[in-house]
């Protein structure tokens, strides 16, 4: 989320493999089982058309949805918490309406309300007079976050931290509250007036809105730049261990991590993996975060900080480069420049390209990813990718994908260079 996340199938079995050495027997095309599923992954033997169990369900005098119907004249409202028990039509309406819950949360984060809660209840009257927020509108807020289970409401009319509201806390070990933040001020929301721009044209609307690119906006606004690092550091730290717990970066001697961002991520590589060296490539601007997190990771004698721009050149004589969460941010062809440019960097070498980024679940299969996509499109001009999609761009790039290590949520695409001119 910056300017911005070996060959895999040496000595591996390939018997009973997908072409990216995932068993496949009783799998889909990105490798989950979909034997005994319905169309969105979810166990359809003895389940009605919303996964919910039909087999014995009394259905006299109820309709589809299992809603009471009474003399054919009233229709009990389905909790509105619940999408899929809503009477046929309106979950669109429910998406539609899914920004006032999360506009609540964002200035709840943005007052700091879950520090103020950390030693106990409080009214509303008082958080008002902490915050200087109206008293009224606060409770309001409050109750709307609750209604999610985000805070919770006593029986005496105070408010209570929940689980999903205690990471909105500035200082909990994984704390979401700048993401949260950044995801309600104007750099993430106002771009979104005119997305019918960007579904008309395939072009950003951000640069629209905000008369540059959204990077460039970024450098000429340190304030936002800021809080956009300080984001994706927390985006880092809750996806590092399913990263490092999964995939073996020990392999390799050398890493360099190209568009690093905060530098959280590679720290904590390197502090996982003790025989690791390597250096963080990002916008100047980045310089003070990455050294901090080294700094305070312990591993400032085995990682550093490299200015520069990966649209430009890559730094050369690597076993490994590493492309989280970069690749998304850009266009086809803007990920091939980025890919032509580290394949230049490799020359002749053995090295390694590892470029963690998702991979969209095929047909009507849910997938967060399908919902970032959205965000990719409006705000950067980028995408996320299916598998097909992943190996003709590595192609463009002079790249052949050797498999997939680490998890489905989060894989790691293992690619090596193809022979030939850089």
């Amino acid at each position: 989320m910056t300017q911005h996340a070996e060959d895999g199938l040496a000595g591996r079995e390939n018997v009973g493999r997908d072409n990216v050495g995932r068993e496949s027997a009783g799998r889909d095309d990105v490798g989950r089982e979909s034997a005994g599923r319905d169309d969105v992954g979810r166990e359809s033997a003895g389940q009605d058309n919303a996964g919910r169990e039909s087999a014995g369900r009394e259905n006299a005098g109820q309709d589809n949805v299992g809603r009471e119907n009474r003399d054919g004249d009233y229709r009990e409202m389905a909790r509105w918490d619940d999408p899929l028990r809503l009477p046929t039509g309106m979950r669109a309406l429910w998406i539609a309406t899914q920004k006032y819950a999360s506009q609540a949360v964002y200035v709840l984060a943005k007052l700091s309300v879950a520090d103020l809660l950390a030693d106990g209840p409080m009214a509303p009257a008082d958080l008002a007079a902490e915050t200087g927020a109206d008293a009224d509108a606060l409770y309001r807020t409050l109750r709307c976050a609750a209604s999610v289970g985000v805070f919770r409401e006593t029986e005496d009319g105070r408010f209570e931290l929940t689980a999903e509201a205690e990471v909105l806390q500035e200082g909990h070990p994984q704390s979401m509250r700048d993401l949260i933040i950044l995801h309600g001020e104007d750099i993430s929301w106002r771009q979104y007036e005119e997305i019918l721009y960007s579904v008309r044209t395939g072009r950003p609307a951000f640069d629209r809105v905000f008369g540059a690119p959204v990077f460039d906006h970024l450098s000429a606004h340190p304030e936002k730049d800021a809080l956009f690092h300080r984001a994706g550091a927390q985006v880092a730290s809750a996806v590092t261990d399913a990263y490092l717990g999964s995939y073996d970066f020990g392999a390799f001697p050398t890493i360099a991590d190209i568009g690093g961002g905060s530098g959280w991520f590679f720290g904590r590589l390197l502090q996982r993996n003790p025989g690791v060296q390597g250096i963080v490539l990002d916008r100047p601007s980045g310089r003070e975060q990455v050294e901090k997190a080294f700094e305070e990771l312990g591993v400032t004698d085995r990682g550093a900080f490299l200015p520069g721009d990966f649209f430009t050149s890559v730094p050369v004589g690597y076993d490994a480069y590493l492309l989280k969460s970069i690749l998304h941010d850009w266009s086809d062809e803007q990920c091939a420049t980025i890919l032509r440019r580290v394949r230049q960097a490799m020359g002749a070498s053995t090295a390694r390209l590892l470029v963690l980024d998702s991979v969209l679940a095929p047909g009507n299969n849910p997938d967060h990813g399908k919902l970032l996509d959205i965000h990719m499109l409006v705000t950067f001009g980028g995408k996320e990718r299916t598998l097909a999609e992943w190996k003709e761009l590595l192609g463009r790039g002079g790249f052949e994908l050797t498999g997939i290590g680490g998890q489905d949520q989060w894989p790691v695409l293992e690619c090596r260079p193809v022979p030939g001119p850089a």
